[in-house]
């Protein structure tokens, strides 16, 4: 063993600026246990770096590596951190080099053999790309040593992976969401637990939960107990032994029981396996690859190599070997041609298959290492053949699919010389240079994307690089924080791939309407591909829109944790991103929000709101009224709380803070109002015996009896909310800040005693609420908001002086805003019983953080990658092409075929509603657009509409229509808009609403006019 390994440095505290988006996917508690864990890979080509990668960036102990082989040239096919200068050396120490980069907390080392005395010191292996023998024997050290053990191969479009984590191996969460929770609003004696509203309760058979707030069954609150759904809103329970009957109340959470897991040795698996399916459409498949890849070993063993690319001799031996193995293991009815693309193929390396398999295996590594997640058990074999391109136009044989001595030579093997050569020269355009965009640059490198004479690749990403980047978006350095991300991104793989040099073009411009003179017409016309890689739906609509319009494919991904999906758009063929939708999220009623919160995620949403009135709106509003002539008469009259909003001027104008001292008040007074006094009205309207209108007591279901805050200066929640409020008003006032605070301060200030207000209305139901917000600008007193107004100073008397409004930002744990949302949201959460939160969580809610792990990232452009060959090879069999879904937590890995794109008609045409357009390539009048359709189609235009305008309508006036009808479209629109159509601008895109001869109303396709 090499010096310099480290396995035993201490456990390094979690960088939370660094893992946040991972803490989130994995939680502190596996993290901690992952960092106590040393890691080996065995393998170095391309698959064995992909997996050291993702393991280094999510972070373990040590991470030690094994190939002593030389570095060949066939290895740059898909192994990123090698280059020509490295031919000849070992894979393992030039890897390190670079893998040492990668994350300053996980020591890279290099181990220089691996008996057993070497293999005990780590909690997992990892091997690839070595004989069946050695795994066996490897497997049987791990498997007695509690060690877990992994091994996976990939040959072409062909892929394994084995996984043993031994005799018991115990998951302490197997699927890591969130543990589901509700109301109850009945428990039976016999056991059966109702929910309240008709609320779906989410649960499996077998689950365990435990109970709190019963009422009438006191035992009932104090133990864990099995499930049995009965149905969406109603499970049971065994209540052996609880004595009572149900009264009210009762709230139910889902505990996570940890669970055993056995395993078994290679040598048994290899006998009996178990496999995991991942798609269905080729569920009779593992069964066959099992067999084959045991004959690949066979035949390697005997020839000391893998068969030659598309050599039927060395194909036909292995099949042989194929044979044999069935005879020996009952295995009935081999698929010869199948298996022969396996032994066709075996010297294949795809850099999206690598990327595929060494996501999956890394997340299989983090498992072992945390307890968290459910493992694969045991075997996953795979296939991509669908990416092999046409056999008419690539054919494939031996002498197109050999080696030519190029860093391509394991995608040649796969796919033929002639489709490398088109593959070189793809024009793509990469929307987006983040987690996405960096695994896919780097797989489109060892590909060879646009290295050809007339291949180019398009990057924009308008956001600059972060420290929490560096995790995940692993093209970047620690030295690159700050800089631009798809500039460092078009550097890091021109490095990787110097064919790429000259051939990448970067653009710091956020693809938009606000952009269409940068990525104008011409831009997409000459584009072969898009590829998105984007993290909100405003921009990938866009970037659909625009493909559907210049009929371009569309490769859609993305990630939320664990969950990863893909999409292929292909034009004439599939539906377009656009086509279907998520449901909305599930808001959060405002009179909970308001009155009666029971989650944490309400309190935190109210604590959000509650900084942006008070740091962000109200500063701005003055700002307004201090700037703005007529601020009082004319802008605010589309407010309808004018009232609230002129008070909240003069509170910030007339009441404005000082000093640090003044700041420090404020926030008590505001602890004091908010937790005290406002809880104490509440309660004055809705006194704890309150009945509803049906004689139903108030404080039932949902709605929780809060209880009003006496201040604590003890209490981290009532000091942080103080710190947090007095800094934050200090600094849009411009006062100095100050992080420590004189408790003689608090001591001095005179708190107001509790008035109880007899007018105050509390919205009960949502109805409410929607009711007085609707009511607030009619209910307002003229002559008391006219008195507000009269009570604020003069702007003149305040000329230059302007507030500064904050602007949120979740990852600055100096600023204080995270501090005070967090203490405003906990001590909301005291006054009504709700277990509070840390600042960990309060800003993944708060600040609508997605979380993210770089195992799915990885995995998921693996799979965009060879769905990428297919729309290369412009496949018109729609079920060729595969959407994925996948789940690495449970672990789950599905496919669907996309959905066809609709039809409709118009006349006696048929078309595609998402692709067609009529397309005119001339610019025609408006008589002769109205002419074209009444001739051709026997349509009539009733309605010509451009952008948001419209053109012509049947029920014009005839002069208004005769002043347009011999204008070119051009004119009409210049006409209309009273502006030039931009100079970037080719095509005019129109908007008709069309009636035929019965007067029925007929939808056309979008009309297409060549303007330039």
């Amino acid at each position: 063993m090499s010096d310099n390994m480290q396995i035993d440095s201490p456990l390094q505290e979690i960088d939370e600026g660094l893992y946040s988006r991972q803490l989130y996917v994995l939680g502190k508690e596996a993290m901690l246990k992952m960092q106590n864990a040393n890691v080996l890979v065995i393998g170095l080509n391309g698959l064995g770096v992909e997996i050291a990668k993702n393991i280094a960036l999510a972070g373990v102990k040590s991470l030690s590596l094994y190939d002593p082989n030389p570095v060949q040239i066939q290895d740059l096919s898909t192994q990123f951190f090698l280059s020509e200068s490295d031919i000849g050396q070992p894979r393992d120490q030039v890897s390190a080099v670079k893998l040492r980069e990668l994350n300053a907390y996980v020591p890279i080392s290099v181990v220089d053999n691996i008996k057993e005395e070497t293999l005990l010191k780590f909690k997992c292996i990892v091997t690839t790309n070595i004989s069946l023998e050695e795994q066996i024997i490897i497997n049987q050290i791990t498997h007695a040593n509690d060690i877990g053990y992994i091994n996976a191969d990939v040959r072409g479009l062909f892929g394994q992976i084995f996984v043993d984590f031994g005799d018991k191996f115990t998951i302490v969460d197997q699927t890591g969401e969130e543990p589901l929770s509700g109301i109850v609003s009945d428990i039976e004696k016999n056991g059966t637990v109702t929910m309240l509203d008709e609320n779906r309760h989410g649960l499996e058979d077998g689950n365990f939960v435990k109970f709190s707030e019963v009422e009438g069954l006191p035992g009932l609150n104090e133990g864990i107990y099995k499930v049995e759904v009965l149905g969406p809103y109603a499970f049971k329970i065994k209540m052996d032994g609880i004595e009572g009957e149900y009264k009210k109340g009762g709230l139910y959470t889902q505990v996570k029981v940890p669970k055993d897991v056995k395993f078994e040795p290679l040598l048994e698996q290899l006998k009996n396996p178990e496999f995991l399916i991942s798609d269905f459409a080729k569920f009779d498949k593992p069964a066959q690859l099992h067999i084959g890849f045991q004959a690949l070993h066979a035949f390697k063993t005997k020839r000391q190599r893998l068969p030659r690319p598309y050599n039927v001799e060395d194909a036909n031996e292995a099949f042989a070997y194929t044979e044999q193995l069935a005879k020996q293991n009952n295995v009935e009815d081999i698929d010869e041609s199948y298996l022969k693309e396996l032994f066709y193929q075996a010297q294949g390396d795809i850099p999206g298959m690598v990327a595929f398999y060494g996501g999956l295996i890394a997340q299989e590594v983090l498992k072992c290492c945390s307890s968290k997640f459910t493992p694969i058990k045991q075997w996953l074999y795979f296939d991509s053949l669908e990416s092999l391109p046409g056999k008419e136009e690539y054919p494939r044989n031996e002498e197109n699919n050999k080696p030519i001595g190029s860093r391509y030579d394991g995608q040649i093997a796969v796919f033929g010389k002639k489709f490398q050569d088109k593959i070189a020269n793809l024009k793509i355009f990469l929307v987006g240079a983040g987690a996405i965009g960096c695994e896919m640059l780097k797989n489109w490198a060892m590909m060879g994307l646009g290295s050809g004479p007339d291949g180019k690749i398009f990057i924009t990403d308008n956001d600059s690089i972060e420290k929490s980047n560096l995790n995940r978006q692993f093209l970047f350095r620690p030295k690159d924080v700050g800089k631009n991300k798809s500039d460092v991104a078009a550097q890091a793989v021109q490095a990787m791939n110097p064919a790429l040099k000259g051939k990448i073009e970067s653009r710091l411009d956020k693809v938009g309407p606000e952009t269409q003179n940068i990525f104008d017409d011409a831009f997409w016309s000459n584009l072969d591909l898009v590829t998105n890689a984007l993290d909100n739906i405003e921009a990938r609509t866009y970037v659909d829109s625009r493909c559907v319009f210049f009929q371009k494919p569309l490769l859609e991904s993305g990630t939320l944790g664990t969950k990863g999906n893909t999409q292929v758009v292909v034009p004439f063929l599939t539906e377009s991103y656009s086509s279907s939708h998520d449901p909305p999220e599930k808001s959060i009623p405002l009179c909970t929000l308001r009155s009666f919160p029971s989650k944490i995620d309400h309190t935190i949403a109210w604590a959000k709101s509650l900084f942006q009135g008070y740091f962000v709106d109200s500063p701005e509003s003055v700002n307004l009224y201090l700037s703005q002539p007529n601020y009082v008469e004319s802008s605010l009259k589309q407010n309808p709380d004018k009232k609230g909003t002129l008070e909240n001027i003069s509170k910030y104008l007339n009441e404005r803070p000082y000093s640090f001292e003044d700041c420090i008040k404020w926030a008590r007074l505001e602890f004091e109002t908010k937790f005290n006094h406002e809880i104490k009205q509440l309660l004055y309207n809705f006194p704890h015996d309150a009945k509803t209108s049906t004689g139903e007591p108030f404080w039932s279901g949902p709605k929780r009896a809060p209880t009003p805050l006496k201040f604590d200066v003890n209490n981290k929640d009532h000091l942080d909310f103080i710190i947090g409020g007095a800094n934050l008003l200090a600094y849009i006032y411009g006062l100095k800040e100050q992080n420590d605070i004189d408790i003689k301060v608090l001591e001095k200030i005179e708190i107001p005693e509790f008035q109880p207000k007899s007018g105050v209305k509390i919205a009960a139901t949502d109805a409410e609420a929607e009711e007085q917000a609707n009511n607030l600008s009619s209910s307002a007193d003229d002559e008391e908001v006219r008195k507000i107004a009269a009570s604020l100073p003069e702007p003149s008397t305040l000329a230059g002086y302007r507030l500064s409004p904050i602007e949120f930002e979740k990852d600055d744990d100096t600023n204080h805003h995270i501090e005070f949302i967090t203490a405003a949201s906990n001590c909301r959460a005291l006054n009504y019983g709700i277990e509070t939160a840390d600042a960990h969580k309060t800003k993944f809610i708060a600040g609508k953080i997605i979380p993210a792990i770089a195992t799915t990232t990885a995995l998921v452009t693996g799979l965009v990658c060879l769905e990428l060959y297919k729309v290369v090879d412009k496949k018109d069999d729609i079920e060729q092409y595969k959407n994925g879904f996948i789940n690495l937590a449970l672990p789950f890995i599905g496919f669907s075929e996309p959905i066809k794109s609709a039809s409709g008609k118009y006349g006696a045409k048929e078309y595609d509603q998402v692709w067609d357009q009529i397309i005119i390539d001339r610019d025609l009048t408006l008589q002769e657009l109205i002419d074209k359709f009444a001739n051709e189609d026997k349509l009539e235009i009733s309605i010509l509409s451009y952008d948001v305008v419209v053109l012509y309508a049947s029920f014009f006036p005839p002069k208004k229509k005769q002043e347009r009808l011999n204008l070119p479209i051009s004119q009409v629109i210049k006409l209309v808009t009273k502006k030039d159509i931009p100079a970037h601008v080719h095509y005019l895109v129109l908007q008709a609403c069309c009636e035929d001869e019965e007067g029925e109303d007929v939808d056309v396709p979008p009309i297409t006019i060549k303007y330039k």
